[in-house]
C-alpha cells in the first residue's frame, strides 16, 4: 500500500494524500446517510452506515487512505458516561467527572468490549475497501478526552480541567491513566479488526503550557504508541498534537508520522522533526475555498518537502461548506504534481 509505505518513509510513486474529516458534511452523499441514521451518534453505532460513509471519499475523491468513521467521544461514552450531541452545542456529557466516585465508576474493560460496533465497522470497511487502499483507525489523546470528560463539553478556557492539573495533579493523572488503558485496548482491537494505520488526535494540545503538556498529554500519547509499536511493529502510528509548534524540540517517542497542523510552518516542522519522522500535512483547510489558493498551498509544501518523507493532508479537518469539486481538485493536483 502506497500510504503504508509512505508512513515508513519508503519511496513512493507520488506523495499519498487524504483529508481529516474527509467523511463529512461537505459531501451530499454523507448527509443522505446521516439523515437515514437519524442522528450523529446513531450513525457512529451503525456499522453498515459508518462503513458506507467511510468509503465515500475513497470512491468520490480518490484519496489514498480511508479513515474510520467514528468519534473520539465513543470511548468515554462506553466507559459509562452519558453523551449527547446537541444541535448548536456539539457533544455534551450530562454528568462530567467531578470526584473520585465519578472516576471509580468508569469501567476500562467494559469500554473496550462495548466498542464492538467500531470493530465491526472496521471489518466491514476492510472487506469492501480496495486492497491497495489503507484504512486508518484512530482515537483521541487521553488529554483531549479527559478535557471533555471534566468540562462536560467543548471549552475556550479549559478552566475546570486546568484547575485540576495544578490543584490536584494526582487525580488528573489517575483519570489519564484510566483513559490510557482503555485506548491501548481500543487501538489494539482496531488493529486486530483490520486497520492498517492508527492515528491519535490531540485536539486540545495547545491548551497547555510546555511543562504541563509533556507531563499531562505527550507522555500518555507516547505510552500508547510504545505499547502498540512493541506488539504491532508493522502498523504505522501517526501522532497529531494540534498547535504545539513551540515545543517541537522536545518531541520524541516510538511512532512513525508526525501530523503538522496548519499553524505550524512546514519549514519549521521539517527542520525540527523531518529527520526523525515522516511529516503529514499541513495545507490550511480554508485554502480549499479557492483553486488558486489550493495551487499555491500545494506548490509551497512540495517546494519545502521535495516529495520526501511526507504525506499530504490538511492541517486540520475539512470544513462543511467546502465545494466537493475543490476537494477533488486538491486530491488530484497532489497526486499529479508529486509524481516521480
Amino acid at each position: 500500500m502506497i500510504f503504508v509505505d509512505a508512513c515508513f518513509g519508503k519511496k513512493t510513486p507520488y506523495t499519498p494524500v487524504w483529508m481529516m474529516r474527509q467523511a463529512g458534511r461537505y459531501l451530499p452523499e454523507y448527509m443522505e446517510v446521516r439523515a437515514q441514521a437519524g442522528d450523529f451518534l446513531s450513525l457512529c453505532k451503525d456499522p453498515e452506515k459508518a462503513c458506507a460513509v467511510t468509503l465515500q471519499p475513497v470512491d468520490i475523491l480518490g484519496v489514498d487512505a480511508a479513515i474510520l468513521f467514528s468519534d473520539i467521544l465513543v470511548v468515554p461514552l462506553e466507559m459509562g458516561m452519558e453523551l449527547q450531541f446537541l444541535k448548536g452545542e456539539g457533544p455534551v456529557f450530562s454528568h462530567p467527572i467531578k470526584n473520585q466516585a465519578d472516576l471509580d465508576k468508569l469501567d476500562v474493560q467494559k469500554a473496550i468490549d462495548g466498542l464492538e460496533y467500531v470493530y465491526e465497522t472496521i471489518r466491514l470497511i476492510r472487506g469492501r475497501l480496495a486492497a491497495d487502499k489503507a484504512l486508518i483507525g484512530f482515537c483521541g489523546a487521553p488529554w483531549t478526552l479527559a478535557t471533555y470528560m471534566i468540562e462536560g463539553q467543548g471549552t475556550k478556557t479549559y478552566a475546570l480541567v486546568k484547575k485540576l492539573i495544578y490543584s490536584n495533579p494526582q487525580f488528573m493523572h489517575a483519570l489519564l491513566k484510566k483513559v490510557t488503558e482503555v485506548l491501548k485496548g481500543y487501538m489494539e482491537r482496531q488493529i486486530q479488526s483490520g486497520t492498517n494505520v492508527v492515528m491519535i488526535f490531540d485536539s486540545w494540545a495547545a491548551a497547555l503550557e510546555e511543562s504541563a503538556y509533556f507531563e499531562f498529554s505527550w507522555s500518555y500519547m507516547k505510552e500508547i504508541s510504545a505499547y502498540l509499536k512493541l506488539k504491532y511493529p508493522h502498523v504505522p502510528i501517526i501522532l497529531f498534537p494540534k498547535g504545539i509548534s513551540g515545543y517541537l524540540d522536545k518531541i520524541d517517542g516510538e511512532f512513525d508520522v508526525f501530523g503538522v497542523d496548519w499553524s505550524t510552518p512546514i519549514e519549521l516542522a521539517k527542520a525540527k522533526l523531518g529527520g526523525k519522522y515522516v511529516l503529514q500535512g499541513n495545507m490550511e483547510p480554508t485554502r480549499l475555498y479557492s483553486k488558486e489558493a489550493i495551487d499555491e498551498g500545494i506548490d509551497h509544501i512540495i517546494n519545502v518537502m521535495k516529495n520526501e518523507r511526507h504525506i499530504f493532508n490538511l492541517g486540520h479537518g475539512i470544513l462543511p461548506d467546502i465545494p466537493v469539486e475543490h476537494a477533488k481538485y486538491f486530491i488530484k493536483q497532489v497526486q499529479t504534481r508529486t509524481k516521480i
